[in-house]
């Protein structure tokens, strides 16, 4: 492993020959330079059985992991055969680890080599991730989703929880790649198993065939490909049974982002919902005019930085892949310049910028007039949340019902019995994404959360400020003007809890404007501004600034709940933190591979809190 495990990713440097991808530092190809496809064919899909295994699913879901990814053919073929022999009730899961991820003009490159996969290679392209360290979900086809894993190939798979059907391990060759065929590698493959998994590789080295047979597969030399004589196939102990694709009803309680995420991600996977909502869609923190999706990039790759990098990158991936924004009135992908407030802040962001952890694809320095140490997220945006909310739940998988949750109840057949307005009703599995509010349920007045008072300020747009394209984040922040009003704020108050909105607030809004965007404030109207409106909300917000999310433990014995799920206390954070938390916890309902590593899992695990009370006890 490398000695920093999420040390900045290092893009692939290549060089070509007559068309074909070279590595100059293992001085391998990525492909055979003449049977790339046929070559994948008889390795990895014949090695692994698939076209009869796909053929044979039901309303199921298969995963593939390989040991790198590199131009990504492996993948396409896996995919266009799935997609040719697998039934539409079946879904595919692919992951791939890769410590040297191509540029997206030479993974463009490489694809021309394989017309018969343009489609796919199409797909690809337009959801490549960023080349940052860590975890990215990308979404290939509505039925194949993918996990590709950027960084050493042992140190990302040890980060990962999942079952895996059949692998495909096609790192370059042992002798120039040895890192990629080590004992600890090996170990991983054999503890991410599900039972009875199948492997294929490319090599029939010795050292390779004796290491999985120490990790526990059994291993057969069979006929390899072209000029190969041999390559190896095995498989791990137990008999290999396709697992079911989630199905059931489940009732997510809130319908603002936390809610309106989770109700989609589930609908998705294949589940029945019933979203609970006291007041309405986005009634609460979520229904401001306008909110920004963006992060606050460090330097410090902690579980908590990380998941602010990972999740602002989910985002993103939900609204390309729904389109949104899709009316003027519903936000727009403006990009969001980042002020320095303070030396602090200055200081946090030059450490950023340098550190390599974050492409100038998706980070750069703000350029004059803008104060120095400022920052431009060219990919962020703006964004009108009650009209988000609204599309995500705006699914035939999903019924909306106005009713007060009362109580909920465990039944002794392992379902839920949920109390409302409209009478009790039971689901397989429920989600609580009633923010603070969710202390007020089966027994989780533990909960660490907090409610902190905000009112945003709308101002009537000018014509000097109508044109503005650009979002800005200072102390607080501005956007551009969404439906003729721009949104400022917002308030910071953690004592107060009246929710009546004060012309004091606006004006202190209004103050930090003048404080930071001088230009703006002017060109706003300066003391003549016209303060349209005004709304005051809470946010929610744990002791660790981290949000809830996961099973809901018991609080004596801190086992998870079966069927009883958390998604709360996204603070000001939810339009970037809520679409990878809904499939973080959609993968922990179902089974599927998790889309985060395991430290962050943790970091956002409701159980965290009462281990921590365990702890303190414990040293006491």
């Amino acid at each position: 492993m490398h000695d920093d495990p999420h040390a900045p990713i290092r893009p692939a440097t290549l060089s070509w020959e007559q068309g074909t991808p070279l590595a100059p530092a293992f001085d391998d190809p990525y492909f055979s330079r003449d049977h790339g496809v046929a070559e994948t064919r008889h390795v990895f899909l014949d090695g692994n059985q698939l076209p009869q295994r796909f053929a044979a699913l039901r309303r199921e879901r298969f995963v593939i992991a390989e040991t790198g990814f590199g131009t990504g053919l492996n993948l396409l073929s896996a995919a266009a055969l799935f997609l040719a022999t697998a039934p539409a009730e079946a879904e595919l899961h692919f992951i791939s680890t890769e410590a040297f991820p191509l540029r997206p003009q030479d993974l463009v490159a490489a694809h021309h080599h394989w017309p018969q996969f343009a489609e796919l290679a199409a797909a690809l392209q337009a959801v490549y991730p960023a080349l940052t360290s860590g975890f990215h979900v990308l979404t290939l086809h509505p039925r194949i989703r993918v996990t590709l894993l950027l960084g050493d190939a042992c140190q990302r798979l040890s980060e990962l929880d999942a079952e895996v059907d059949a692998w495909f391990l096609d790192g370059f060759a042992p002798a120039r790649n040895p890192d990629m065929w080590s004992a600890a590698l090996f170990a991983q493959l054999q503890r991410l198993s599900a039972p009875g998994a199948s492997l294929a590789t490319f090599t029939a080295a010795g050292f390779v065939r004796r290491g999985l047979i120490e990790a526990g597969f059994a291993t057969t030399r069979v006929p390899g490909f072209g000029r190969k004589r041999e390559m190896l196939v095995g498989h791990a102990s137990g008999l290999w049974q396709p697992r079911p694709r989630p199905q059931g009803r489940v009732a997510v309680i809130g319908a603002g982002l936390a809610g309106a995420t989770s109700a989609r991600a589930l609908a998705e996977a294949g589940y029945q919902v019933t979203v609970l909502e006291a007041v309405g869609v986005a009634s609460q923190a979520s229904g401001n005019h306008a909110g920004l999706l963006y992060t606050t990039p460090s330097a410090h790759p902690t579980a908590q930085n990380r998941f602010y990098q990972s999740s602002y990158l989910h985002a993103l991936s939900w609204l390309q892949r729904h389109d949104f924004p899709r009316q003027p009135g519903d936000g727009r992908r403006c990009g969001v310049y980042q002020l320095a407030p303070d030396a602090r802040h200055a200081r946090k962001h030059a450490e950023a910028l340098a550190s390599g952890r974050w492409p100038d694809t998706l980070l750069g320095a703000a350029p004059p007039p803008w104060p120095a140490h400022s920052l431009w997220l060219p990919h962020g945006a703006v964004i009108h949340p009650p009209a988000w909310c609204r599309q995500l739940l705006a699914h035939a998988a999903i019924e909306l019902q106005q009713c007060s949750v009362h109580a909920i109840d465990a039944r002794a057949d392992g379902r839920w019995a949920l109390h409302s307005d409209h009478g009790c009703h039971e689901f397989d599995q429920v989600v609580i994404a009633t923010a603070a509010a969710a202390r007020q349920l089966v027994g989780l007045d533990w909960l660490p959360l907090r409610e902190i008072r905000g009112q945003t300020t709308l101002c009537r747009a000018t014509a000097a400020s109508s044109d503005w394209t650009d979002a800005v984040c200072h102390s607080s922040y501005l956007t551009p003007a969404l439906d003729g009003l721009h949104c400022v704020g917002a308030t910071f108050d953690l004592h107060r809890h009246d929710a009546q909105p004060t012309p004091d607030d606006d004006a202190r809004n209004l103050a930090a404007l003048q404080q930071h965007l001088p230009d703006a404030w002017q060109q706003l109207g300066g003391e003549q501004i016209v303060v349209a409106g005004q709304r005051v909300a809470f946010r929610c917000q744990s002791s660790d600034f981290l949000p809830l999310v996961g099973p809901v433990p018991h609080p004596d014995t801190l086992a998870p709940q079966p069927g009883l799920f958390l998604n709360v206390a996204h603070g000001s954070r939810g339009l970037s933190g809520t679409p990878l938390a809904a499939d973080l916890l959609v993968a922990q309902m179902s089974g599927a591979p998790l889309p985060s590593d395991r430290a962050i899992v943790a970091a956002l695990a409701p159980v965290r809190f009462l281990l921590r009370q365990q702890r303190r006890a414990d040293e006491g």
